[in-house]
């Protein structure tokens, strides 16, 4: 397994810390922007992106550049030890091209033209959009690649949405052409027949329209799949001019949390490295814990992504936002915490949207490390700093990895079929709400997750779960048998293995290419209302040890045993008796199948049984209280446990019997670990790897 990588840039080999810095906005004000250097400097702040949404500031008319002020700030930064992710400015056009290039401006699936304004809004195909990029990036290139504060670049901004203009028509027939050759295998795959709805000329192939075509899910799949691809080839484009000048010099883009409208999964290996954006609703929850594992899930789907190579925190807010709900602050010790949670599972840097408040437009009121008081006199900044001194501390942990034994299904490509499906659930099935229940039982026990997409290597993982993996693309199935029949442990849930990537239903019994490996045939599933409730009955002496009665809603699976043994069976109904939960023995490993959703603490349960059975290693070999987790990094030699507390209440954490230290203070640490609300502890230890 790999340990240990590179930093994501030799120039700044180190935990980074800042935020996007928009100067451009106080050109008017040059005191402001000298006020800024020393007060990034006392926040230990040590990086800034900067440009973007910059477009006009740098290039005010067609073919005229203003560049000077951003000689300037990074001048600055590199007299200051201040470094940049510098950004292309194309995540919003200026109005000049808007008025001369209409053509730029995206068409909705209504196909109507937008107006100028807002984000993101042009189109990726249009021929014009894409020379006004290429020559916009070469200049940037031309001008900052050798610049001693550019450490990297940053690729537009926040990527989503898509366009139905007639450039992306025509593309998206050229794309569907592409794969399927024929009109026959085109219409064989979308099963076009349906309505009669059969494609005779490729011209008839369009977008989904709300006034024209929805019904054909083979083709909402291959639209979503497009815009994704259309993205990516965009975000190539944009890359070129810059790679041609400095090829080392890495580009990133900034992730959304689970946003659907792209398959994240495509970027892999266009980016160098990758970076998010995280904006949880601190306090907001019920049960804090239980947001502090969905965002934990999200770190770790970026981490999985390019095979556990570290990312960046790109954005977070160090006070509230102004665009949710409820604009929260953040409690004494949550932003550190927050923040720290990300180092935790993989990023190397902690930075911030924004660094100074706006004075005016859509996001002026939104947190900032510096106030509209303009002085570093606030609890915010204190705040700031503080993370800036925790990351002072952590030089080891860069580039470490996370060294998880478990791996999680979460596929861009099956979430998108089991939402546009039809059926049993229409009021809901909660594809992510299922995943996320299964990732929260390791999440609690402090066990390190991988998640991952369907196409991923599984050959290092000692347990596979797979949360209703509808969409089973081809190959796949088999890849999982091998995992079994080679000792891996597999787990699989209702509504599997239903349909193929074109979202056509296999023949021969469900759940398709999963049935030798989980040794079951499901023959029919039942649909629950929210007021039903069915339940399982542990079988006696079950291998697992399960012995309470779980409560079961919303889908019940009716399933057949073809080798597979029962562990449970259905409380009540026409098909009481009947198995809830199995395994099965494939070569010289065994697959699990729940066959309804359970409701807690069955995955408590459930896990913490093979997850002992397995001898999957934990953070911490200790029960841990409600509220508070544990996650590890290394570099094979030592291990940092992060130990955090997502409760308004001290809690104790009994440690095991290894010799710890506390990486930030330097102190020794044993017997136990008392954790203040909302509190983080880093400890270090020697490593131990199996």
């Amino acid at each position: 397994m790999t340990y240990t990588y590179p930093p994501v840039s030799s120039k700044a080999p180190r935990m980074l810390h800042g935020a996007d810095y928009n100067p451009e906005q106080w050109l008017r004000y040059p005191e402001v922007l000298e006020e800024d250097i020393r007060l990034m400097k006392l926040a230990k702040c040590n990086v800034m992106s900067v440009g973007i949404f910059s477009w006009v500031s740098l290039e005010p008319e067609e073919g005229v550049y203003t560049f000077e002020w951003l000689d300037q700030v990074l001048d600055r930064f590199a007299a200051n030890g201040i470094y940049a992710f510098l950004a292309t400015p194309s995540g919003a056009r200026p109005a000049w091209m808007s008025v001369k290039y209409p053509e730029v401006l995206r068409v909705g699936a209504n196909r109507v033209r937008n107006l100028h304004g807002f984000r993101h809004n042009h189109c990726y195909t249009s021929p014009v959009y894409r020379e006004k990029v290429t020559a916009i990036n070469t200049k940037l290139a031309e001008r900052y690649s050798d610049h001693p504060a550019v450490i990297g670049w940053h690729i537009s901004n926040e990527f989503g949405g898509d366009c139905h203009c007639d450039y992306c028509q025509d593309a998206f027939r050229g794309w569907v052409k592409n794969k399927y050759g024929t009109l026959d295998e085109l219409n064989h795959s979308w099963w076009t027949t349906f309505w009669s709805h059969t494609v005779t000329d490729w011209s008839q192939v369009e977008s989904p329209a709300p006034h024209g075509e929805t019904q054909v899910h083979a083709m909402n799949l291959d639209w979503r799949r497009f815009v994704t691809d259309q993205t990516a080839d965009f975000i190539m484009h944009e890359t070129k001019p810059l790679k041609a000048k400095n090829p080392d010099l890495p580009v990133t883009t900034n992730l959304m949390e689970f946003y659907e409208g792209l398959n994240y999964w495509k970027f892999a290996d266009i980016l160098d490295f990758l970076s998010w954006d995280s904006y949880p609703t601190w306090h907001d929850a019920d049960e804090e814990d239980t947001l502090a594992s969905r965002v934990a899930m999200m770190h770790d789907i970026v981490r999985s992504i390019k095979g556990g190579q570290p990312f960046l925190l790109m954005e977070s807010t160090p006070s509230s936002t102004n665009w949710q709900e409820t604009s929260k602050l953040k409690r004494p010790g949550m932003h550190l915490l927050a923040s720290l949670q990300a180092v935790a599972h993989g990023s190397d840097s902690v930075q911030y949207f924004q660094w100074r408040k706006s004075r005016g437009s859509s996001e002026k009121l939104h947190g900032a490390v510096v106030d509209h008081v303009g002085h570093e006199h606030t609890r915010v900044f204190q705040d700031v700093t503080d993370v800036g001194s925790a990351l002072e501390g952590m030089q080891a942990v860069v580039g470490t990895s996370v060294p998880a034994e478990v791996a999680i299904i979460f596929d861009w490509e099956n979430r998108w079929a089991v939402k546009d499906s039809q059926g049993p659930r229409n009021i809901g099935v909660k594809y992510e709400q299922t995943v996320e229940w299964h990732y929260d039982a390791f999440w609690k026990k402090g066990v390190p997750v991988d998640v991952i997409d369907m196409d991923a290597d599984l050959s290092k993982y000692k347990l596979l779960i797979a949360p209703m993996l509808y969409l089973v693309r081809e190959g796949v199935g088999e890849r999982i048998e091998r995992f079994v029949e080679n000792g891996g442990t597999f787990v699989a849930t209702y509504w599997s293995g239903i349909v193929n990537e074109n979202d056509l239903c296999f023949l021969g019994g469900f759940p398709g290419p999963l049935r030798k490996t989980l040794g079951i045939w499901s023959e029919e599933i039942d649909g629950l209302h929210d007021r039903d409730l069915n339940g399982v009955v542990p079988v006696k002496d079950n291998e697992l040890q399960l012995n309470a009665e779980y409560d079961a809603f919303e889908l019940c699976d009716l399933i057949h045993l073809e080798g597979a043994v029962s562990l449970a069976t259905y409380r009540s109904d026409f098909y009481a008796g009947r198995p809830a939960l199995t395994v099965n023995r494939l070569g010289s490993g065994k697959a699990y199948y729940m066959a309804t959703r359970f409701k807690a603490p069955f995955y408590d349960d459930f896990y913490g049984s093979v997850i002992a059975d397995l001898g999957i290693e934990r953070a911490l070999e200790t029960q841990l209280p409600a509220g508070v987790t544990a996650h590890i990094r290394t570099d094979g030699t030592s291990d940092y446990v992060f130990v955090q507390n997502y409760t308004p209440e001290t809690k104790q954490v009994q440690l095991d019997n290894q010799s710890y230290r506390d990486l930030l203070n330097g102190n020794a640490v044993e017997g136990s670990l008392d954790l203040q609300p909302y509190d983080i502890r880093v400890l270090r230890r020697a490593a131990e790897r199996k």
